[in-house]
């Protein structure tokens, strides 16, 4: 079966000869296992030998290709960070462009959004990794920091203001609104996930309703505002 990292070499126009396509399973192999070992062992308790021994492959042969184990861990940070924002583009592309139903449709959006970058294996992994080492070692977590939480921000800010200029939304700053609107979907489920809960998709709907609701009406403009008497779903917990 072929790898789908290898088959999206193959899809960008790059075929693999022999030599090549071992060199990139070794490279895949090594890259897995290091992300399974930092995120067990953190960056000061992993070693190139245990990672070595999770990949099945000699010391020497993580060294020919990453020459010391910083550079291993900005690799992984960078190979999780791009699986992550392919997937999160993909979910901007979802995001709703008309205000027909957009209590509902921005509810839907924040559904996928933390299912599929908050909830996943990378969201889980990139989380853990930057609340446990962030501190000590910030320098490797720069490309994290400029690629990863920062696009998301500018991506949505854009689509707010598409919003806002349709009249479907009344802002002055679409960075900041973005900036509220992720906090407003994060609220309810960073304790819970801080300590490793998964979450159940009834606990991402409440909190993405309850998100949407009170950023639209923050947000909405005037002949859309929501009447101040609904009720907010019950928090998650």
């Amino acid at each position: 079966m072929t790898n789908p990292k290898e088959a999206a070499h193959k899809a960008n126009g790059l075929t693999l000869g022999h030599t090549q396509r071992g060199q990139c399973s070794k490279r895949l192999s090594i890259l897995d296992a290091a992300a399974e070992v930092f995120c067990r062992e953190g960056f000061a308790g992993a070693s190139i030998d245990e990672i070595a021994v999770e990949a099945c492959v000699s010391r020497q042969t993580i060294y020919n290709h990453y020459r010391e184990k910083e550079t291993l861990f900005t690799a992984v940070v960078e190979d999780v960070m791009n699986r992550t924002n392919s997937s999160l583009f993909s979910i901007l592309a979802t995001f709703p462009d008309t205000p027909d139903n957009l209590e509902d449709d921005l509810s839907a959006f924040a559904v996928r959004l933390t299912k599929n970058c908050l909830c996943n294996q990378d969201g889980k992994f990139l989380r853990k990794l930057v609340q446990s080492e962030g501190e000590r070692y910030p320098q490797l977590f720069e490309g994290w920091r400029k690629h990863g939480p920062g696009k998301i921000g500018t991506a949505l800010a854009a689509l707010f203001a598409r919003l806002s200029y349709g009249g479907a939304l009344q802002m002055d700053d679409f960075d900041l609104a973005a900036r509220q609107f992720l906090a407003l979907v994060n609220a309810d489920l960073q304790i819970l996930t801080l300590f490793g809960e998964s979450l159940t998709d009834e606990q991402l709907e409440t909190a993405a309703r309850n998100a949407v609701r009170t950023f639209l009406r923050a947000y909405s403009a005037p002949a859309t505002n929501a009447p101040a008497s609904q009720p907010l779903v019950k928090a998650v917990g």
